[in-house]
C-alpha cells in the first residue's frame, strides 16, 4: 500500500520559539509544516504552497493576522484557519469569527487541546476541499459571472463586457473587483483595499488604489467622471454601489 501524502500546515507566527515548538509537535503527528514569521511572507507562502490548514497569529509585523485572514477568505472560503493569539478577549474572538476564522485559541494554550483542534479542523478540510473561488459570495456570484447595470464580469475567463466594449482583466483587477463585490454597499478605506486586495507591503501606496479605480471607472462607468458604481467617499476611500 502506498503512503498517503502528508497534510500541509502553514504556521504564520512571529514568535520563533512558539512556531518551532508547534512545528515539532505537528510533525510528530505526521503533518508537513512550514513557518512564516510575518504577514506578507505568510500570504506568499500560502499562495505558493497551498496548505490544507493555516495556524495564524493576530499580532504580526507588517501585515496583521486579521488582514491576512481577510485576504485568504477572498480566495478560499473553505480553507480551515485557526487563530492562535494572546488577544483572547470576547471582542477579539467575535471579530475573528466575523472575518471568517474557523477556530480561535488564546495564548497561553494547552498543547493537547491545540492538537485536538487541529485534528478536528483537518477532518473538516478533507470533507470540503476542492471548492471554487467564488463560494464565499452570494448566490448570484457563485457562478463565476457577475452582472451589474449593463456590465458583465466573467471571472472564469478573466474578461468583462463593460460600458465601452470587451475587456481583458488582469489578476489584480480581478482581485480588486472581488473585494468590492463581496463588500458592496460598504465603504472601504484605501488601507483596507491595500491590505485585502494587495496583501499590503511598503512598496504599494494608496495612489496605487486610486489608479486602479480610474481604470475600473473607464471600464464600467458610462460617464467615468460621474461614477454610478465605483464612488469616492471623501476622507475615507471608495464604495461599490450596486444593490
Amino acid at each position: 500500500m502506498k503512503d498517503l501524502p502528508q497534510k500541509r500546515i502553514l504556521i504564520i507566527e512571529d514568535d520563533a520559539h512558539i512556531a518551532e515548538g508547534l512545528k515539532l509537535n505537528l510533525s510528530l503527528q505526521g503533518y508537513e509544516v512550514s513557518i512564516a514569521g510575518e504577514g506578507t511572507s505568510g500570504l506568499r507562502l500560502w499562495k505558493e504552497w497551498n496548505p490544507h490548514l493555516v495556524v495564524l497569529d493576530i499580532m504580526l509585523p507588517g501585515l496583521d493576522g486579521l488582514s491576512v485572514l481577510r485576504h485568504i477568505r477572498m480566495e478560499d472560503e473553505k480553507l480551515p484557519v485557526l487563530i492562535l493569539s494572546a488577544k483572547g478577549g470576547h471582542d477579539d474572538k467575535v471579530k475573528g469569527f466575523s472575518y471568517g476564522v474557523d477556530d480561535y485559541l488564546a495564548k497561553p494554550f494547552n498543547l493537547e487541546e491545540f492538537l485536538m483542534r487541529i485534528e478536528r479542523l483537518m477532518k473538516r478540510s478533507s470533507w470540503s476541499r476542492g471548492g471554487t473561488v467564488n463560494e464565499g459570495l452570494e448566490a448570484e456570484e457563485i457562478k463565476n459571472t457577475y452582472i451589474f447595470g449593463s456590465n458583465t464580469i466573467d471571472f472564469g475567463t478573466m474578461t468583462a463586457q463593460g460600458a465601452h466594449g470587451m475587456i481583458h482583466l488582469t489578476d489584480q483587477e480581478v482581485r480588486l473587483l472581488k473585494v468590492f463585490i463581496a463588500n458592496r454597499g460598504k465603504p472601504l478605506s484605501r488601507k483596507v483595499l491595500l491590505e485585502i486586495g494587495w496583501g499590503y507591503s511598503g512598496e504599494t501606496t494608496t495612489r496605487t488604489v486610486d489608479n486602479f479605480i480610474v481604470r475600473l471607472r473607464k471600464y464600467f462607468e458610462n460617464d467615468p467622471v460621474n461614477p454610478v458604481y465605483f464612488k469616492s467617499i471623501r476622507s475615507i476611500g471608495y464604495v461599490f454601489d450596486h444593490q
